[in-house]
């Protein structure tokens, strides 16, 4: 009796879904990606997301607490590096019985103390248009001039180029290497696309990389991704031994140039990129 009634907590626990409610006092970018890595790690997790960014005054908190009230089984994750309304909205949650989770403090807390100095605890001090943003902004403006193998004539002005067949994640992946400040460049390989010859010379400023999938991912992909308004042949643009040689004769350049490779068939754009980012590192230490 005492295993059914175990396992029916159980069962009843795993199928609640949670209200998690996402507190920041800046954009909520950072609580954002730390909320994805946090639950990807629970395959049970059910949940409906509700954002609160540039939250700053203990009257925004009042009225969150008492939205919470009102709602079974919500948690609060937050990001709030101002002490004082930190600990209000700690305060307020535990006083109204509401689970809640500060993802910075002590972090910050830790720090000050190795650094042995004290933190400014500015909210949105990670946004400030420095060089580093303007560099990203820049890096951006150029990969979106030059997605899909557009405006080559400039190749050489890119960090990174990336070449692969088509619905291989060069466009995303361009445009999260984007985002981390470096101008990116892809080119895909169709029948009437010209890679520019300057890409067959050696280069130590350009960071060249092929990506390449699984044939039969790509066919499953392009079947479900295929622009209507393309005027492609659709049989031939998804069928697995036509991809397969597509595949084939983008790995011969790839090897012939002696160009590092990606298989993107499993991988996220995260990934992907974190993948580039190492060989760029590899090639700058070479």
């Amino acid at each position: 009796c005492k295993t059914l009634v175990y396992y029916y907590f159980i069962n009843k626990h795993m199928n609640e879904k949670y209200n998690v409610y996402l507190v920041s006092d800046s954009t909520g970018e950072t609580l954002d990606r730390i909320f994805l890595s946090l639950k990807s790690q629970f395959a049970n997790f059910e949940y409906k997301k509700k954002e609160f960014a540039f939250i700053r005054t203990e009257q925004q908190i009042d009225k969150i607490i008492k939205e919470c009230t009102h709602i079974e089984n919500t948690i609060i994750l937050y990001t709030i590096v101002e002490t004082k309304l930190a600990k209000y909205l700690a305060r307020q949650s535990e006083k109204n019985s509401v689970p809640c989770f500060g993802v910075l403090g002590n972090l910050i807390l830790s720090f000050s103390k190795l650094l042995n100095q004290k933190a400014i605890h500015k909210p949105s001090a990670q946004h400030v248009l420095d060089e580093d943003y303007y560099k990203r902004i820049e890096a951006i403006q150029f990969t979106m001039s030059h997605d899909d193998g557009r405006n080559n004539d400039d190749v050489l002005v890119a960090d990174i180029i990336l070449l692969g067949v088509s619905r291989t994640s060069k466009t995303p992946t361009s445009i999260y290497l984007a985002n981390r400040g470096y101008k990116t460049l892809n080119i895909p390989l169709v029948l009437d696309q010209e890679i520019p010859a300057v890409l067959n010379k050696e280069s130590k400023d350009i960071c060249v990389i092929g990506l390449f999938a699984d044939p039969q991912r790509l066919s499953e992909i392009r079947k479900t991704r295929v622009n209507v308004n393309q005027a492609i042949d659709l049989k031939a643009y998804t069928d697995v031994e036509k991809i397969s040689v597509e595949v084939e004769n983008s790995k011969k350049l790839f090897k012939k140039n002696n160009w590092p490779i990606i298989d993107v068939t499993r991988r996220s754009v995260e990934e992907t990129a974190a993948s580039i980012l190492k060989i760029i590192e590899i090639k700058k230490n070479k």
